[in-house]
């Protein structure tokens, strides 16, 4: 026999047994003895009703660790850094960006009527700028990360 042929030969064993019950139920199983809790380690319960006053002492102890917990684990973040200050031609490619579509939203709402060239000027504007921003990305690392890129994937 190949192995091919065994593995088959198990597939229809598990096929073939799908729909049968199990020779044990789960129930039937003993249960392990090292699972067995001993006698003396169980705790005792006692069913006891708080009085007023033992009420007040754990509100006072909650509102104790409440205060507690504020104080030590209160996180206040440093300011952020500023923003970078942008170039002239990142400004224009923002402005591009944003004010081709603007216009066309204000023409639209406003029911102006468009000339040809003011709508193609509004379209390649949006164009226009989304690529400067792109090309202006870069994809290389950065000029300050040194000899050591770390793990480059």
């Amino acid at each position: 026999m190949t192995p091919q042929s065994d593995e088959d030969e198990v597939w229809r064993q598990i096929v073939a047994s799908f729909n049968d019950t199990a020779e044990r139920d789960s129930a039937d199983q003993p249960w392990p003895d090292s699972e067995n809790v001993p006698a003396e380690a169980e705790p005792t319960r006692r069913v006891v009703k708080p009085s007023e006053e033992d009420e007040q002492d754990l509100r006072d102890d909650r509102d104790d660790q409440a205060d507690d917990d504020e104080e030590e684990g209160h996180f206040e973040p440093p300011p952020p850094p500023p923003l970078p200050k942008l170039d002239l031609p990142t400004k224009l490619a923002w402005l591009a960006l944003f004010g081709g579509p603007a216009y066309l939203l204000v023409a639209a709402m406003a029911s102006w009527q468009m000339e040809g060239w003011a709508l193609f000027t509004a379209v390649a504007a949006f164009i226009g700028g989304f690529v400067a921003l792109v090309v202006r990305m870069g994809d290389g690392p950065p000029n300050d990360s040194g000899w050591d890129d770390g793990a480059v994937l």
